[in-house]
């Protein structure tokens, strides 16, 4: 493939927004651009976002990307796409419209689908073969949801043009106009409809989900000839080359290319990966095995802790709460105070990923006394987040086959030093903070470059970067006590909204 400039663009959809990025030969930022993303709550527990706003604000926000970076679409050698994964579209494939809102990967609508599946005794099986469990998060019971209750769904599928996609296959549709309906294995694995094995959609789970082959995005690589995005995008067309969901970006992103490295990613969730290379490694303990990615049809494998909500309860601490105005505002105000003065937040607000998988869970504020202020309820939000965090990466070690000796992190609540050194603490081993945070636009620009042949993979490893390291300062008898107190929290949310 010819390459036609020395720059990649990144997208990179994410759940409150979208950012595109670009990065020059030597891998660095040079333009970025932002548009938020409205949030839709229906009903208690869904979670939807409009396509075409998706769609819209990646078009902003790459052409914005390009300004600040003083180019045009001359100077990009290819496009590279990242994703929030588990959300899903369904569209319609002749007018290329949406035919609703996406259900959020965050959505818990089918909770009560999930455990008639559960009593059915179907989880086995599919968990062997998928790596995934059931829950609401996974985009196979969005789709079996939209095909029993959406009309509009169930007029296309009979009209045989209905398409379902996660948002990289929405968004590789409306660059190439509707030429390429496909996805890549990264994302393709967090459906529930795919073999970890054969890197192929299974027939029986297909079956089980309601699902349709022809309805189904082709699995491509994540690195290769995607398609090409046409001239109405940013003014000429321009090769894809690169896709990956979002947290499987970052670890490529972070470089961990070798097994046992491993990654946090603090962004609305809060998403530790650790690479266990070629072969699919048996999940335990309520971690998640997955596709990192395939390249040249080699495909890589890692294991997952997925926390639904950590950014976002900085989030909720400044819009609903309204006792913040800015995120960076939560630093000053946890070290405005020893303690959380016995304050526990347990933000289980769309239920409990891993390693619970409770999605009735509920969140819970506990400890509250007549002296609890603001600044107390800001420190247990980030102090909740590590141990969230913290509860996955020790099953990743006890999971992978090489023990999690320092964790690489990113992602926008990484700039948070608090939140970072707690960490550590509470894990009890060093925390690395890379230069450059937007890790999931990073591995989506790698991706892309090596598809143009921008960069080599051999060359990839050394151009990730430190930040800032965050070596552990606590006693084991503390991180102990802590974790102890943060569990019981936990039991008391589990299970609230189940009637």
């Amino acid at each position: 493939m010819a390459r036609r400039g020395r720059h990649v663009l990144a997208l990179d959809e994410g759940t409150t927004g979208t950012t595109a990025c670009v990065f020059d030969e030597a891998g660095r930022l040079v333009g970025k651009g932002y548009t938020e993303l409205r949030q839709h709550y229906p009903r208690p527990g869904w979670v939807e976002h409009d396509p075409v706003e998706i769609w819209q604000k990646t078009k902003r926000s790459a052409r914005a990307a390009l300004r600040v970076a003083k180019i045009t679409a001359r100077d990009v050698a290819a496009i590279g796409i990242t994703n929030q994964r588990e959300t899903l579209v369904a569209w319609d494939a002749r007018t290329g419209k949406p035919l609703s809102r996406a259900i959020v990967w965050q959505d818990r609508r089918t909770a009560a689908l999930c455990e008639r599946l559960r009593r059915a005794g179907d989880e086995d099986w599919v968990a062997k073969r998928t790596g995934l469990r059931f829950d609401p998060y996974f985009s196979g019971t969005k789709l079996r949801w939209y095909v029993e209750n959406d009309r509009a769904v169930q007029r296309a599928r009979r009209a045989r043009s209905l398409r379902f996609g996660t948002v990289d296959s929405w968004l590789l549709w409306n660059l190439t106009a509707g030429r390429v309906h496909g996805t890549d294995p990264s994302n393709a694995s967090r459906t529930l409809l795919l073999d970890l094995r054969t890197v192929d959609y299974d027939e029986e789970l297909l079956r089980l989900f309601g699902a349709r082959r022809e309805e189904l995005p082709t699995v491509l690589d994540s690195s290769g000839d995607l398609g090409e995005a046409t001239a109405d995008f940013v003014g000429r067309p321009l090769p894809v080359t690169g896709i990956a969901g979002d947290q499987q970006a970052a670890l490529f992103g972070q470089a961990c290319f070798r097994p046992g490295l491993a990654k946090n990613t603090y962004g609305t969730g809060c998403f530790a990966l650790a690479n266990t290379g070629t072969r699919p490694a048996q999940a335990r303990g309520g971690l998640l095995s997955t596709v990192a990615w395939r390249i040249g049809r080699r495909t890589h494998y890692a294991l997952e802790g997925a926390v639904f909500i950590a950014g976002a309860v900085v989030q909720w601490l400044r819009d609903e709460l309204q006792i913040i105005r800015h995120a960076r505002e939560t630093e000053a105000l946890a070290r405005s105070v020893p303690d959380t003065g016995g304050v526990i937040l347990v933000p289980a607000f769309v239920g409990l990923g891993a390693p619970h998988w409770d999605p009735y869970a509920r969140g819970l504020l506990i400890g509250l006394t007549r002296g609890t202020n603001r600044a107390h309820i800001a420190r247990a939000a980030l102090e909740s987040i590590a141990f969230q965090s913290a509860e996955v990466v020790e099953l990743l070690s006890l999971n992978a086959s090489r023990r999690v000796r320092t964790l690489r992190v990113d992602g926008g609540a990484a700039e948070n030093n608090f939140l970072l050194q707690h960490q550590a603490d509470v894990l009890g081993i060093p925390v690395e903070r890379s230069a450059i945070l937007e890790t999931t636009a990073v591995g989506a620009a790698y991706l892309a470059g090596l598809g143009v042949d921008v960069w080599r993979e051999a060359d990839l490893a050394r151009k990730w970067r430190l930040g800032r390291r965050f070596e552990p300062q606590s006693t084991p008898r503390w991180r102990k006590e802590r974790l102890h107190a943060w569990h019981e929290a936990v039991r008391r949310s589990e299970r609230w909204a189940a009637d």
